[in-house]
């Protein structure tokens, strides 16, 4: 419930896109929020207060003379307690009213006399030529200079038949920007480098040696960056998620391929912080068959041979002017003894550490911090507030250098 508490106002204007807002007005109670949903007179064409009032659980608004309003002030009383404004989807003709301070309907009064301090979000939903229209890119830069942020566009496939710039962001990918929008920025502006997920070391074409890592926990701490304002570059073994809203991912197979798509990111641009939470094999089968090995009636098994794999977090944490290092070490046994043991031979200033058979595959998760002090222990949560946890501890400790 990661908007518990929280108050939105939801305003709809005209377009094909508001079916899509039924879904994230129904997200958007899941995750906890209250949600108040705003209508213009346009977007009831397109679906209806009903509907939104039966997803939402309250009334639906869209007259500025509602008299439902003890005061007649709905422009008013609707935003004194909120938490933010979302327009989604926000037409042209909206963006004009925002910046040009228009006031005729009430969505757009109600923005207007918003207070200060209250957040505007937009997500922008229009044909590509109307999104790429002079007129239109004023008025965004307009709206940008005076604090309104904006949730894409995205570009692709449009209802007219046409495709481009100016398609709305989709429902999830809205509710993972609302929610990052009340996060601190605690590492607003820098580059945050992250591996994550398995390895798989061929035996053959066909098979592999590989471990149990679900790349959950380092697909969390990837967007718990992502929400704390960094640019966030992800190193992913073989996994079965989705990268996060806001990320780039590299993907890679091999701890040599992970290796070195590391060595050219950190090439690419100079990283602040480098997050090694990938399950790396540590050996690689040296003598690998080009093509399937097959049975043999004698019964023999396939004599493979092993070479180690170069030491990711290790290798990064010894270059000139690395970044502020993070390792993870999954363990099955005596997890303070060996954590302590394998920050210092990492020569890393944070190392994290879990029960690797405790955590793999699973949601929740328990960690423990261990630095130059001793160790500090996260206890058990889901694997996403855990992240939240450690990116602030990364923005404290790494501020401090």
């Amino acid at each position: 419930m990661r908007l518990a508490g929280k108050k939105i106002v939801l305003g709809l204007t005209g377009g094909v896109a508001c079916y899509k807002i039924a879904e994230l007005t129904r997200a958007l109670g899941k995750a906890g929020a209250d949600v108040q949903v705003v209508m213009t007179e346009s977007a009831t064409h397109f679906i209806t207060p009903v509907t939104m009032q039966a997803l939402s659980g309250n009334t639906v608004y869209t007259d500025q003379w509602d008299a439902r309003v003890n005061n007649n002030m709905p422009h008013i009383d609707l935003t004194r307690d909120a938490d933010a404004i979302v327009i989604a989807p926000c037409s042209t003709d909206f963006i004009f009213k925002l910046a040009h301070g228009a006031c005729n309907d009430l969505l757009s009064t109600l923005c207007v006399a918003r207070p200060a301090h209250l957040p505007l979000l937009i997500a922008p939903a229009m044909n590509v030529e109307m999104w790429q229209n002079p007129a239109t890119q004023r008025n965004v830069q307009q709206i940008k200079a005076d604090g309104i942020h904006l949730l894409g566009p995205a570009a692709g496939d449009q209802a007219c038949g046409e495709t481009g710039m100016g398609r709305m962001l989709e429902p999830e990918q809205l509710l993972t920007e609302i929610i990052a929008s009340f996060q601190a920025k605690t590492l607003a502006g820098k580059h945050v480098l992250i591996t994550a997920g398995p390895t798989f070391e061929p035996i053959d074409p066909v098979r592999g040696v590989t471990n149990l890592s679900s790349g959950k926990m380092g697909y969390a701490i990837a967007q718990a960056a992502w929400e704390a304002g960094a640019i966030v570059t992800l190193v992913s073994g073989p996994t079965a998620l989705d990268a996060p809203h806001g990320v780039r991912r590299v993907d890679v197979q091999t701890a040599q391929q992970m290796f070195d798509a590391v060595v050219a990111q950190l090439k690419q641009h100079k990283q602040d912080v480098f997050v090694a939470v990938a399950a790396v094999a540590d050996w690689r089968v040296a003598n690998a068959s080009t093509q399937k090995l097959k049975k043999t009636n004698e019964g023999d098994a396939p004599q493979l041979q092993f070479a180690q794999n170069p030491d990711i977090l290790a290798s990064v944490a010894a270059m000139p002017n690395a970044p502020y290092c993070v390792g993870f070490a999954a363990e099955s046994e005596n997890l303070l003894q060996y954590g302590a043991a394998k920050r210092q031979k990492k020569d890393v200033p944070l190392l994290v550490g879990n029960i690797g058979h405790h955590t793999f595959g699973k949601d929740e998760n328990e960690l423990v911090l261990f630095d130059v002090h001793g160790h500090t222990v996260l206890p058990r949560a889901n694997k996403q507030a855990l992240a939240q946890q450690l990116v602030a501890e990364i923005a404290l400790r790494s501020s401090l250098i």
